[in-house]
């Protein structure tokens, strides 16, 4: 299989636009129909915006991660430090190139990052329960499903969803620290 040539770098607040770009494009809309990731039957709308990039790339205890091939951007992730934890959320790679790996070790990358400077016990996130093949996904890179749910987050003014009743699963992987 081809395995593009990547590099891994934090995120600079000069790529919140096409941080948020990459991101809406990849989880809504037709575009993101071309990976397996997309949330186009699900919800409709942005999944975020270049103004709460840009704060997350500033905020303290936050970090974006972004992957970069041939000096453009197709992926990134972020990691929200909270006591014991790191919380990963839009996690995301260019939808024509998703089943190449490169999601596998840009996760494995946030992982690592977490694990070396916040010295977290788990890693965390939370998954929208009709994504099954996404906790399978998951659920092979070692994290498990909690059972502790909770009801989609309302925001109208920003998506829609399609289906009623939709609900968020934690999803958590316990880490060893390894002392040097």
């Amino acid at each position: 299989m081809w395995q593009p040539i990547i590099s891994f770098r934090d995120a600079l607040p000069a790529d919140a636009s096409q941080i948020a770009a990459l991101i809406n494009a990849s989880y809504r809309g037709e575009t993101s129909r071309k990976g397996w990731t997309t949330e186009a039957n699900i919800l409709d709308g942005l999944r975020t915006s270049e103004h709460e990039i840009y704060q997350l790339i500033q905020a303290e205890h936050s970090k974006i991660i972004v992957c970069i091939q041939n000096e453009t951007l197709i992926g990134s992730i972020h990691l929200l430090h909270t006591d014991d934890s790191a919380h990963i959320g839009m996690f995301v790679v260019k939808p024509e190139l998703q089943n190449f790996n490169i999601g596998k070790q840009l996760l494995t990358a946030a992982e690592s990052f977490a694990q070396a400077q916040w010295q977290v016990k788990k890693l965390a996130m939370l998954v929208i329960t009709v994504r099954k093949e996404l906790i399978a996904f998951y659920e092979r890179r070692g994290y498990k499903r909690t059972g502790l749910f909770q009801e989609f987050p309302v925001n109208p003014a920003v998506w829609q969803p399609k289906l009623k009743g939709l609900k968020l699963e934690r999803l958590e992987k316990l880490v060893k620290l390894y002392l040097l």
